[in-house]
């Protein structure tokens, strides 16, 4: 009887351009629970994920601007006009390695919903405001 050598397997992640859903939803779940976004990723030759309240919602998702920013291979930030996100401000960037953009991941874009001079604008005022009455 031959003894087979003690080998252990560890877990891990690998992104390539042929990662499936399977491959990149740990991943995908794992930027989910940091930001509480919705998260979507893919890779360059298989659809990917889709997640969005913690789970799963879709395991062959693939949208316009993960497409054009894997074919690109740089960032967008833009509101699809079609898709799952159609109307809705998102933010994709790649996954690049070795100069070349295997996958991509994004997320809806919360920044792109604030009217930033609406929520900032009465700052300076508020500053003003302080500064005259505590000299």
């Amino acid at each position: 009887m031959i003894s087979q050598p003690n080998i252990s397997i560890m877990p891990r992640i690998v992104i390539s351009e042929d990662s499936r859903s399977g491959d990149l939803a740990p991943l995908a779940l794992t930027f989910h629970e940091i930001l509480k976004l919705p998260v979507t990723m893919r890779s360059r030759g298989f659809p990917g994920v889709r997640v969005e309240r913690g789970m799963v919602l879709d395991d062959s998702y693939s949208g316009p601007v993960l497409e054009a920013v894997i074919s690109e291979g740089k960032s967008i930030r833009t509101t699809p006009e079609s898709g799952a996100y159609k109307g809705i401000p998102v933010s994709v960037a790649p996954i690049v390695v070795e100069g070349q953009a295997v996958a991509a991941v994004g997320v809806v874009d919360v920044i792109g919903t604030i009217d930033i001079p609406e929520v900032f604008g009465a700052y300076g005022e508020v500053i003003k405001q302080v500064q005259e009455q505590h000299p």
